[in-house]
């Protein structure tokens, strides 16, 4: 395990206290930051807090061989499945992403988070959630409609219910619900309804009793306006929102991951369908300004890419982040802060995202100054990154 790091210009997730001396101590199987003193030292190098991505789908092909987005699910062995999640785990923590969130999981997720908690194999920390969907809803839509082993799906309050006391049984961290259609599922639109008001006002208040955050995808101004009023923990895409949502988004601290780059991707027709890229590109063509108009009244936005290997692929959350930065007028230490500290906050973990006495000892060390220029996050500008106080990648200085 990791002990000292001498002479690293930090950021801490909030500011830049300078030349420091890290210290390190071991917390059972994981490790923390110590202690942060000023250092006399210099090696020319920088330490960022590792990098969170609040929401991705770990388990996609992940070789990069050309498969259909849909099925290879159906086709390919559970047991392929996990190996490929922990493929692409790996690959986002080379980058620099030391926590995932992943926001449909079931089975293969939890005990993959199992793994990697427990030190059987090396990779970042992993939150996930598990889906409650509707029949015909945005997540059932990406099952074909011959299948008839379909993922679980929920109707009807006391099966709401039900599903919610499933997924806590079974492991998950959080939930997540559809309050609008969505772009990749098949024969939807973005403005579809998802569920109704009872059946989420039961899916929030049964997670919510059992201690688990609740996540919303919500495109339209319909779907958030649901989300919103029903307490949900965390907006995800929010791409149509108000001027008036978005003050009460901030009023309520609700966080808003905006996954700008896989929209943009879909609609100029990557990996997708005529259907699919019309939808993308129908809400692309309205959603910066309303953003942008957001982010200016205070709404919390944090890093989220909804990577999966095919659309945005595992160790592109820095382009994300430019991608941010551009779309919301961000300086470098705006954009920054929403991928560590402020992505701590969204997924309920204030010991991650920071480097200070107490936080867990996940950073990414760098030659360069990422707070005044994100460019210093370019892979072959990160010189090695620590995981639970432990060498994932690169070489230490």
């Amino acid at each position: 395990m990791l002990e000292v790091l001498d002479g690293i210009d930090l950021w801490d997730g909030v500011g830049h206290p300078g030349a420091s001396r890290i210290r390190f101590a071991a917390a059972g199987a994981d490790a923390v930051v110590a202690a942060v003193e000023p250092s006399a030292a210099r090696t020319g190098l920088s330490a960022i807090p590792g990098l969170i991505d609040t929401h991705v789908h770990l388990v996609g092909e992940s070789t990069g061989r050309p498969v259909d987005f849909l099925t290879w699910p159906l086709t390919t062995r559970v047991e392929e499945r996990v190996l490929h999640g922990l493929a692409n785990a790996r690959k986002a923590l080379a980058a620099g992403v030391t926590t995932l969130r992943d926001l449909a999981s079931d089975d293969v997720q939890f005990s993959l988070r199992r793994a990697l908690d427990a030190g059987v194999v090396a990779g970042p920390r992993l939150v996930a959630h598990g889906m409650v969907g509707m029949t015909g809803g945005h997540a059932d839509l990406f099952t074909p409609p011959a299948i008839l082993d379909r993922p679980p799906v929920a109707d009807g309050p006391d099966e709401c219910r039900r599903l919610v006391r499933h997924w806590a049984r079974a492991g998950a961290d959080g939930i997540k619900i559809a309050t609008s259609g969505g772009v990749l599922s098949v024969g939807d639109g973005p403005g579809w309804r998802n569920h109704t008001r009872t059946e989420i006002a039961a899916v929030v208040d049964e997670a919510h009793a059992l201690g688990l955050r609740v996540a919303a995808h919500a495109h339209s101004e319909a779907g958030i306006e649901i989300a919103l009023e029903e307490g949900v923990d965390s907006i995800e895409h929010g791409t149509l929102v108000t001027a008036e949502q978005a003050a009460r988004i901030a009023a309520a601290g609700i966080t808003l991951a905006p996954t700008l780059l896989i929209n943009e991707r879909i609609a100029a027709g990557r990996g997708a369908s005529d259907e699919q890229a019309g939808k993308a590109r129908e809400l692309i063509v309205r959603r910066d300004e309303r953003l942008r108009a957001a982010a200016d009244a205070g709404v919390e936005l944090v890093l989220g890419t909804d990577a999966n290997g095919f659309h945005v692929g595992f160790g592109e959350q820095a382009d994300e982040m430019r991608r941010m930065a551009e779309v919301l007028g961000w300086s470098a230490a705006r954009a920054l802060t929403a991928a560590t500290s402020r992505a701590a906050a969204a997924i309920g973990r204030p010991d991650l995202g920071r480097l200070v006495p107490g936080a867990k000892a996940d950073l990414v060390i760098v030659d360069g100054r990422p707070w005044e220029d994100l460019a210093a996050l370019h892979p072959d500008r990160i010189v090695a990154v620590i995981s639970r106080g432990r060498l994932a990648a690169g070489t230490l200085p």
